[in-house]
């Protein structure tokens, strides 16, 4: 199997199914932990050197940090009702509680944090909300904590892609701290599709081919993307719904397209 395809397990005592860190994704930012608890179940958790951006998936819990409270978010069922989640950022050298009073799936994303921003929820309303893409290559995008938001390191932000279309398209890379050009991210991939019995088709590459993978991902598995280009497509019959999380030395997006497939972009209109 690909070191790239993370494949949940069977839920730890703590409700935890993925486990991706900066030692066992060989790389120095990211990490994502996805949990599925039961209701009443409690996850508690010091974030240490790291800040956290909890993203509730899907279900309702009780979400606290040392000094703020927030009771009975949530409320999206599922990542195909096409609504923005409820999230909670918590800074570094702080901790968090979360009590699950629905079935939750959580995903905690992790980077490294500086501790000088107080813990905050990012409500539905607060998620910016856009459409990329046409034809094929539409989907739709909830851009839960992008960097005109407040964070020391984090980048976080789900896509929905409909059947039959294509996204992270045309092909595009951030491994190289280059700016203004290009910023390095190190980059994780957590899918869900419709119907569960479903898959996507990631592919990640690069210039020389010193990497170069195509992955059928199963619902509720991960991917690695720790350098390259790596789009993905949602196969006919099957809605394609993914977590992203980027990190790295700058905290900005600053991307490259493959030039092989630099024809697919549209024309700049005429000045």
């Amino acid at each position: 199997m690909s070191r790239l395809l993370i494949k949940p397990q069977l839920p730890d005592e703590e409700g935890r199914v993925l486990c991706i860190t900066p030692e066992s994704a060989g790389w120095d930012y990211v990490g994502y932990e996805m949990f599925e608890l039961a209701p009443g179940q409690k996850l508690i958790t010091d974030t240490g050197d790291r800040e956290a951006c909890l993203v509730l998936i899907e279900g309702i819990a009780d979400v606290s940090s040392r000094d703020s409270d927030w009771r009975s978010i949530g409320g999206r069922m599922s990542v195909f009702e096409n609504i923005p989640p409820y999230a909670v950022y918590v800074p570094s050298e702080d901790s968090f509680e979360v009590t699950a009073i629905s079935e939750l799936k959580l995903g905690v994303c992790w980077a490294p944090g500086s501790g000088t921003l107080p813990a905050r929820l990012i409500s539905p309303d607060m998620v910016g909300v856009e459409i990329r893409g046409e034809g094929s290559t539409r989907r739709l995008v909830h851009n839960i904590l992008p960097e005109s938001e407040a964070a020391d390191s984090l980048l976080v932000v789900e896509v929905l892609t409909p059947n039959g279309n294509w996204s992270s398209y045309p092909p595009h890379k951030h491994d190289r701290d280059l700016l203004p050009e290009e910023s390095l991210l190190e980059e994780t991939y957590y899918f869900k599709t419709r119907p569960e019995q479903g898959f996507a088709i990631q592919r990640v590459y690069t210039d020389d081919g010193s990497l170069d993978e195509t992955l059928a991902v199963g619902s509720g598995e991960a991917v690695l993307v720790p350098r390259g280009y790596h789009p993905v497509s949602a196969p006919p019959g099957y809605d394609v719904y993914y977590l992203n999380v980027m990190a790295g030395p700058t905290r900005t997006w600053k991307f490259c397209n493959d030039p092989k497939h630099a024809w697919l972009m549209p024309a700049p209109a005429p000045k």
